[in-house]
């Protein structure tokens, strides 16, 4: 079954190229045959204006970009997604020219590094994934460096090298060793597009079956009633709804419905949607909390402010979202700050190293000697729900996992909370 994107009779344009999209998934699937589009129009230009459209010439397309924006029918945020379209075709897709895949790219970018930034936001990552992918590429090009290797230069072998120079020198964990092959695959798979087969001869980091650190139901209570006003609602929606961190942080006002006691998690961990529990003991100071941040909010709108990130291509397709209250923070920074992607003076949320910091300093001040940070609250929310009796496969869907099996280790923790057998020193000395 083919994907058209208005070409005659209905006959797919660059199939081929298409393909390699979807299978590569570089960009959503619902935007693949338009990148096609952009390509093919620029060929016919191309073969209009008599240029050679086997290679990318930054010119013409400088050219045929300049005419797009010209065209009154094209939207500001289209000649973006051509260009981006035409990148991904000409340095990336091995169908574009007979040079070896992303060899075009390296030398017509020379930065691989920017390169590598452009691809991150253009399949829509995080900020944060973007600045840890990058640090691990810079520690990688340091690594390589002291044998005289350039970035372009590395290969499979140069990973499984520094792969195990992180386990046997460095001493790293097993999900920071990830964290750092997942970040050279990107760069290696989308960036230079070189193979990086032979890895399983790579030095692990070994991690063996680790059981999450819960509280008590009194020792979460003695944390909440270490903390107040804000740093405490927050608590209170980290334990009682089960949200991570980053979910908590990014929440927005329309995901909250009050009337259906629900909370709507927004693309969280792998970009998943889900509902889960809004706690009737936070709704009325909750509701109090969004009334002083709507007058926050009204501040920035009267200064010529008040419009947030949004997700996606969504301020470009809706311009005036941005500025909607639904839209807004549910906990929003306390100052503005400049977008360190698209250096726009915006409200951003609140940093999770001040969630991170709150929590920490409730622990030491309840005097909890367990090693709990902010994810401990949404284990100890598994946890309590199990044990209270809730079917498994619910708190599954309330925690969004994907296997049952993730959530089958709180059944592990919950064996050591209660129903516990009886020591048999203790059944001694009843004796």
């Amino acid at each position: 079954m083919g994907i058209y994107a208005g070409g005659q009779n209905d006959e797919p344009i660059l199939p081929d190229f298409q393909r390699y999209l979807e299978e590569n998934s570089l960009v959503p699937a619902n935007r693949v045959s338009f990148y096609a589009y952009w390509v093919e129009r620029y060929q016919r230009y191309a073969k209009k204006h008599s240029i050679d459209a086997s290679g990318y010439h930054e010119q013409s397309i400088l050219s045929f970009l300049v005419d797009l924006r010209a065209d009154e029918r094209i939207k500001d945020w289209q000649p973006q997604q051509a260009q981006d379209a035409l990148r991904l075709y000409y340095f990336h897709y091995p169908g574009a020219s007979k040079e070896e895949p992303g060899a075009a790219g390296v030398r017509a970018g020379g930065d691989v590094r920017a390169e590598l930034v452009r691809l991150i936001r253009l399949k829509h990552y995080s900020y944060s994934t973007e600045r840890t992918y990058l640090q691990w590429v810079e520690r990688f090009a340091a690594y390589i460096g002291q044998v005289g290797k350039e970035l372009h230069d590395a290969d499979a072998a140069d990973i499984r090298n520094f792969l195990s120079h992180l386990a046997l020198k460095q001493r790293v964990s097993s999900s920071t060793q990830n964290q750092a092959f997942n970040a050279l695959l990107f760069l290696f798979k989308n960036v230079m597009h070189q193979p990086v087969g032979g890895l399983d001869t790579t030095v692990r980091a070994k991690r063996g079956p680790k059981l999450p650190v819960v509280l008590s139901a009194d020792e979460v209570r003695l944390l909440l009633d270490a903390m107040q006003d804000r740093d405490r609602l927050i608590a209170e929606l980290l334990y009682g709804a089960g949200l991570r961190l980053m979910e908590l942080a990014r929440l927005r006002v329309k995901d909250i419905d009050f009337g259906a006691k629900t909370i709507f998690v927004r693309s969280g961990k792998g970009d998943k949607d889900r509902a889960t529990i809004l706690p009737d003991a936070v709704s009325e100071r909750l509701q109090t909390h969004l009334e002083t941040v709507k007058g926050l909010h009204q501040q920035d709108l009267a200064a010529g402010f008040g419009a947030v990130h949004m997700p996606d291509a969504l301020d470009r397709k809706y311009p005036a979202a941005a500025r909607e209250w639904g839209w807004q923070y549910v906990f929003p920074a306390a100052s503005l700050s400049v977008d360190p992607r698209s250096g726009t003076v915006r409200r951003h949320h609140i940093s999770d190293s001040a969630i991170q910091a709150a929590v920490k300093k409730a622990v030491k001040r309840a005097g909890i000697v367990k090693h709990a940070s902010v994810h401990t609250l949404r284990h100890s929310f598994a946890t309590h729900l199990l044990m209270n009796g809730v079917n498994i496969r619910e708190v599954q869907e309330l925690l969004g996992h994907k296997n049952v099996e993730t959530t089958m280790v709180y059944t592990h923790v919950m064996r050591t909370m209660s129903n516990a057998p009886a020591s048999p020193l203790d059944m001694l000395l009843k004796k």
